[in-house]
């Protein structure tokens, strides 16, 4: 499928969704439908992670505001809206690399990845409430991530961080170097996710989110049932502690 707004890739188990509409990325209607529909397509498919980064000097300076208007803000919220529909019930790890400003909408796509890393230039922030209205993706995530009053005083004055702040914040899984940035997230990538299976990787964020959405008594249960009659019975699980024993690095079938 041809996109005019994003660059959709997949490779050697990595999906990518990169958003090309530089300089800044605004994310207008019909580019929030453009990313649905590769979202969509990613879904059911059997990938070690998914990419999400930017062409541009900015990651994305957020929602287009002049479609922020009473005839057009209902479809806006809606579209804007099943982006972190799609997002949530990804199987496989999700990786927002930011490489300049992530503002607004493109900063609520950013923090709800599963990791995000950040050069030493980004800056993060969620300055709706100086045109009058709020960010209800961040209100609904920051007090995951953020412990204490710091999350809603960012929401309350609109307020920019920088990568370093926000990975003391909780909102930055890594923060690496500018010069050659671009290498050093797909190193990371590469020696972190891509080197792993894509089953147990699948299967590992299954069990993470059975622990952080419920009660310990009922994530347990949960997650001793996707170890013993899900993870055990993966082919790479068995490979993986064969490896192992035999002092040997595993051969991964990602299945």
């Amino acid at each position: 499928m041809g996109y005019e707004s994003i660059i959709v890739e997949e490779k050697n188990g990595i999906g990518r969704i990169t958003f090309n509409k530089p300089p800044l990325n605004v994310l207008d209607i019909a580019m929030m439908k453009e990313i649905n529909d590769a979202l969509g397509d990613f879904q059911g498919k059997n990938l070690k992670t998914l990419i999400i980064d930017a062409e541009g000097k900015a990651f994305s300076a957020g929602v287009d505001v002049s479609e922020h208007t009473k005839e057009k803000v209902e479809e806006m919220i809606l579209v804007f809206h099943a982006i972190f529909s799609h997002l949530q019930i990804m199987r496989f790890p999700t990786v927002a690399i930011v490489n300049g400003a992530a503002l607004g909408g493109g900063c609520e796509v950013a923090l709800f990845c599963d990791i995000v890393l950040a050069s030493e230039k980004s800056k993060f922030g969620q300055p709706e409430i100086k045109v009058g209205v709020f960010p209800p993706i961040a209100a609904a995530v920051m007090p995951r991530l953020i412990l204490g009053r710091k999350a809603l005083e960012l929401l309350l004055t609109g307020e920019n961080v920088r990568a370093n702040e926000a990975k003391e914040l909780g909102l930055v899984s890594h923060v690496l170097p500018v010069e050659n940035f671009e290498e050093a997230a797909e190193r990371w990538v590469q020696e972190n996710l891509a080197s792993k299976s894509a089953v147990v990787l699948q299967l590992t964020k299954k069990a993470f989110l059975e622990g952080f959405n419920k009660n310990y008594p009922e994530s347990i249960k949960a997650i001793e049932d996707i170890y013993l009659n899900e993870l055990m019975k993966t082919k790479d699980a068995n490979e993986g502690l064969k490896a192992f024993l035999e002092k040997r690095q595993p051969v991964w079938k990602d299945e």
